[in-house]
């Protein structure tokens, strides 16, 4: 009789809360037959994808559509590096010399062996100050009693392939801050920052009064940059790794005031050797030679001819997957993929980085079927992604050991990072249990990510939008209108 009675009880539960589950995928489809239907969206294109936690479908839109993905793509690459090495894997930086020391005096040069970390030099939280970093391996240098250097500091960044310019980034993307590629000696997150003095007359130059970090022989070119009449600045950096030469294009205020424009640094090896000499030469160490790099120059360092004296490391990988993604960091996404190239292939090089994603993609039974990529942050046009595939890949995620840690990482609507200003709104209980990483570029608004349940378990879900001609506060209306009911 008892069994009978839980059995019935059992199949009242399953069938309450099964009506219930039908009914918010009712609600979930018909909110998205709005973009289907609607004539505001007529010109756009949209792909949806919700699934529940046992992998079944609750609701699409053109699911397995390959669309452009912007920076939604770096929760694959976050995922995966976050496998690949452990969430307390370190990035290290060694510093050795080549040559002989003799009478306090090394005869050789001085190295600077980049493992890939893009925390060193960072003003970020997340990285340990540059003057911490340096003062360790002025101690190296001092424990093996050097007190002069006859010859140069090299920064050798051939850790990483020297890919400072990915193919398939745009011109106008590659001189911004947010456009600066990996290295295997970083710096700063290879960003400079530029201090400039707006013209006091019309039609004048501005004039640059301080960057940092330097690069030494940088020249710098202001090109149709002139004080103008009306208030408000348009000024934009480009730079390439072809020559050491930076060029400002656009106008200042003429009103005289300070500056400040940071821009993509291609030579961060050079930056980094360059600061620790002037910081030995402050400690009472001299060197001959001016800095150099091994992608700068014609010098060859191998491995086997350094004598290591000391390492240093950066903070655990997890602070920097949940930097990476909340605040969107392309730089730091750009390095993980490389490392993970590095793991998987032996080289660390676009090509053999996106050879690794798809292997691990197979081995994660996520595959790569509408899976195309060419960068670890979405910043190119040519990553094509579908929803069903980030909604696979979620899935797969869940099941990792490291899944709260991913998850965390993810931003949310009202918190701290790109997702603060999403369902402003929505009451802060209702809309924390969303959990996803946004993505935008011109025309492209896309978010994707996990929303937990009223009633345990969670949706999967991408909502990728392309090509959609209205404003971005117009499109975020209906993405916004289908977040509610995913989480109502």
């Amino acid at each position: 009789m008892k069994k009978t009675h839980f059995l019935l009880l059992g199949l009242l539960f399953f069938a309450f809360f099964g009506e219930i589950n039908a009914q918010n995928a009712s609600k979930i489809r018909k909110n998205i037959k709005i973009f289907s239907k609607d004539q505001t969206y007529k010109n756009s294109v949209i792909g949806i994808f919700v699934a529940d936690e046992m992998g079944k479908t609750i609701a699409s839109l053109n699911p397995d559509m390959p669309l452009l993905t912007a920076s939604t793509m770096k929760t694959v690459t976050t995922g995966i590096a976050l496998n690949l090495f452990g969430p307390d894997f370190k990035f290290t930086t060694k510093i050795g010399y080549r040559g002989e020391i003799k009478d306090s005096t090394l005869f050789g040069d001085l190295i600077i062996y980049g493992g890939g970390d893009p925390t060193l030099g960072s003003s970020d939280t997340v990285a340990f100050p540059i003057g911490d970093i340096f003062g360790k391996w002025y101690y190296f240098i001092k424990d093996k009693g050097i007190k002069r250097i006859e010859g140069s500091i090299i920064g050798d960044d051939s850790y990483l392939k020297n890919e400072p310019i990915p193919d398939s980034w745009s011109w106008s993307n590659i001189g911004a801050s947010y456009g600066s590629a990996p290295s295997g000696l970083s710096f700063n997150e290879n960003i400079q920052t530029f201090k400039l003095k707006a013209p006091i007359s019309f039609n004048e130059n501005a004039v640059l009064e301080e960057v940092y970090p330097v690069i030494p022989n940088m020249k710098y070119v202001f090109k149709e940059t002139f004080g103008k009449k009306m208030k408000g600045n348009s000024l934009t950096y480009y730079t390439s790794d072809l020559s050491r030469v930076g060029e400002f294009r656009g106008d200042l205020t003429s009103d005289g005031n300070t500056f400040i424009i940071n821009g993509s640094n291609k030579f961060p090896a050079l930056s980094c050797a360059y600061h620790f000499k002037e910081y030995l030469e402050n400690k009472g160490i001299k060197s001959n030679n001016d800095v150099l790099s091994t992608s700068d120059s014609d010098i060859e360092v191998t491995d086997s001819e350094i004598k290591f004296i000391g390492e240093t490391y950066s903070k655990e990988l997890f602070k920097i997957v949940n930097v990476t993604n909340r605040i969107s960091n392309n730089f730091y996404a750009e390095t993980l993929l490389k490392m993970i190239g590095k793991r998987v292939t032996g080289v660390g090089s676009y090509d053999s980085s996106i050879v690794a994603v798809k292997r691990i993609l197979n081995d994660m039974n996520v595959g790569t079927k509408g899976f195309t990529s060419v960068d670890g942050s979405g910043l190119s046009r040519q990553n094509y992604v579908s929803p069903r595939f980030f909604g696979n890949y979620f899935l797969k995620m869940k099941e990792s050991t490291n899944f709260v840690m991913f998850l965390n990482s993810l931003p949310q609507p009202g918190g701290p990072g790109t997702l603060k200003n999403v369902l402003a709104d929505t009451d802060i209980l209702k809309k924390s249990a969303i959990h996803a990483k946004s993505g935008s570029l011109a025309n492209v608004k896309c978010y994707a990510g996990y929303v937990d349940r009223k009633r345990g378990g969670v949706y999967v879900f991408a909502i990728l939008t392309n090509n959609y001609q209205m404003t971005t506060s117009e499109i975020m209306k209906g993405i916004e209108a289908f977040m509610k009911t995913l989480i109502n």
